[in-house]
């Protein structure tokens, strides 16, 4: 089945069915933030030391902490970019499925390890070994660096994704405000909304929102997958035929090659580092996952380490499902839209699922049927993005409280109440700092940003971890030399490749960098720093260790024991 022949442009339902359009997504998202409002301050009501902040009382089941884990990691860019990666690069797009979901086989065996020696932050695994303050001080400055550039990103995507739903892309208004008033409008209220979660709710809080979006996002994704196979008489290969037709790429569209490892004609050098740069997101993805700070601080909110394994299994189920379905819905969007049409809204695909559900609907109701899906599909990503956003502000409000204050500030030794404020002042700090560093950063392209997370957490974090967990000779200089030499070698090597610099359009010769086309400072030909990053963390770490005479035999002996059987581990 071919694309459809009508003509197609998404402000056909923010036109004609404008005022209901609207008012079926504004009221689905006032629906979801009430929800979580009452939810929040309910869980204010039971918040009463650092465990009930931190760690939500240790109280959720394995049920759901997975369901949290999958509403934590199934971000915008897992629901609306890798669904617009497939419309537009078909097989290519999906390679960041598989990225994202072989990261969990990683996570797996890690989940009940860190649990058993943990408490509330990646800090208290090598703390447990080594000089507690130097080793804290090192783990804030990484949670809270990956937590800034994860926390822009998403809410420079809520900005773009509200203007485009209100049809501002094409220079309409919205109650008399600009396109860019309306982004900027949205980045301040995602992030209002996001302060007011974690100060008052903390994890609590937190985890209820993840399960709540999680289901629904769930829900959502399987409504659309259903509906497209059902177009296509539940025949993958009618699907898989028609968004090959549709896409203008033929069989190609099937096949590796359109957007990662491009082969160019007579240029062997940029051949070979395409398919570097290939091996390097992937390298991102899978070890970055283990590593995330909100990730981590997520086993903490179970009983003990067998829960903290039992979640993983589930959510690598949910996962799972999750990115299967996003075949359907990338192929469907290619097949019933089209990729030039998607591409013409937003050359970076995160229109396709929008479009898709404006099309689904359309074709199953008509207009009516057209605004209700757009408003439930545009409802979704906004509370993927709100619910994402709030546990990245919880983990580094945790680490500046628990590590920087209450470990090296108060000597270990503040009062419970004193640390908990300081995690709400923290909370509004960060989402403070990130609202502006967002509306600064709302014209530009920012999608690499979650990439260098991922970047930034495999290279500097993942080694101390690993190292802390399994090698003997590892030691506090081993810590500080990672994650600082992981740190900045990423962000110089990002610094120094195309993506800030030096890359143009080779057929209109756009500059597609984010500095100015007069600044070229591109001396790393990869866009992804992952390949080089991670093996220079580890080997930064190594080398530390082996220059500092620090020994710690005991204390590792005692972490080994506590982490494979529990013993010791923190249970209030």
């Amino acid at each position: 089945m071919g694309t459809l022949d009508h003509t197609y442009d998404l402000s056909s339902v923010l036109g004609g069915q404008l005022s209901a359009a609207h008012a079926w997504t504004i009221g689905l998202c006032a629906v979801f933030v009430l929800t979580t409002l009452v939810i929040t301050i309910r869980a204010r009501s039971t918040t009463k030391g650092a465990v009930d902040f931190y760690a939500g009382g240790r109280g959720f089941s394995s049920t759901q902490n997975g369901l949290a884990l999958t509403g934590d990691y199934l971000s915008a860019a897992s629901f609306l970019g890798i669904a617009g990666m497939i419309s537009l690069q078909g097989y290519d797009g999906f390679l960041y499925s598989i990225g994202f979901l072989v990261a969990w086989l990683l996570v797996l065996p890690m989940a009940q390890l860190m649990r058993n020696t943990g408490r509330f932050t990646m800090a208290d695994l090598p703390a447990f070994r080594m000089r507690r303050m130097r080793v804290r001080l090192a783990c804030t400055v990484s949670t809270v660096t990956v937590c800034v550039f994860y926390l822009v990103a998403q809410m420079v995507g809520a900005g773009a994704l509200v203007a485009v739903l209100l049809g501002l892309h094409d220079g309409g208004t919205f109650l008399g405000m600009s396109a860019g008033q309306t982004r900027t409008g949205a980045i301040v209220l995602v992030g209002v909304l996001m302060i007011v979660y974690v100060m008052y709710g903390g994890m609590k809080a937190a985890t209820w929102l993840q399960i709540i979006k999680a289901v629904v996002l769930l829900s959502a994704t399987g409504l659309l997958t259903v509906m497209v196979l059902a177009l296509f008489s539940f025949d993958p290969r009618a699907l898989l035929s028609g968004a090959a037709e549709a896409s203008g790429h033929g069989q190609a569209f099937l096949e590796p090659g359109l957007g990662f490892g491009v082969e160019v004609p007579g240029e062997r050098a940029q051949t070979f580092f395409n398919k570097m740069d290939l091996i390097s997101l992937g390298l991102a993805l899978v070890l970055g996952t283990v590593a995330l700070p909100h990730i981590l601080i997520r086993f903490y909110t179970v009983p003990d380490g067998r829960s903290a394994r039992s979640s993983v299994n589930r959510t690598i189920v949910m996962v799972g499902a999750f990115y299967l379905m996003t075949l359907a819905m990338g192929f469907g969007a290619a097949a019933l839209v089209g990729s030039e049409r998607i591409m013409a809204l937003d050359p970076s695909g995160n229109s396709a699922v929008p479009m898709l559900a404006e099309e689904l609907g359309r074709l199953t109701a008509g207009p009516v049927g057209a605004a209700v899906l757009l408003a439930l599909i545009s409802a979704v990503a906004l509370a993927t993005i709100l619910a994402v956003i709030a546990s990245l502000t919880l983990a580094s409000s945790s680490s500046i409280a628990h590590d920087l204050f209450g470990h090296i500030l108060m000597w270990g030794r503040p009062r419970e109440s004193q640390e908990v404020s300081v995690a709400r002042f923290s909370a509004c700090l960060i989402g403070g700092i990130s609202i502006v560093l967002a509306v600064q950063a709302q014209e530009q392209n920012v999608a690499f940003l979650v990439g260098l997370a991922f970047a930034i957490a495999a290279a500097a974090n993942l080694p101390v971890i690993v190292l802390t967990m399994f090698w003997r000779r590892f030691n506090t200089n081993g810590v500080e030399w990672g994650i600082y030499g992981g740190l900045s070698a990423t962000l110089l090597l990002m610094l120094f490749s195309p993506v800030m610099s030096g890359k143009t359009d080779p057929v209109t010769g756009e500059n597609l960098s984010m500095l100015p086309a007069w600044i070229d400072i591109q001396y790393f030909p990869m866009e992804n720093p992952a390949l080089v990053a991670v093996p220079l963390g580890f080997a930064c770490a190594i080398i530390g260790s082996l220059l500092s005479s620090e020994h710690n035999n005991a204390r590792y002996t005692e972490l080994r024991v506590r982490s494979l059987t529990g013993w010791g581990a923190e249970r209030d």
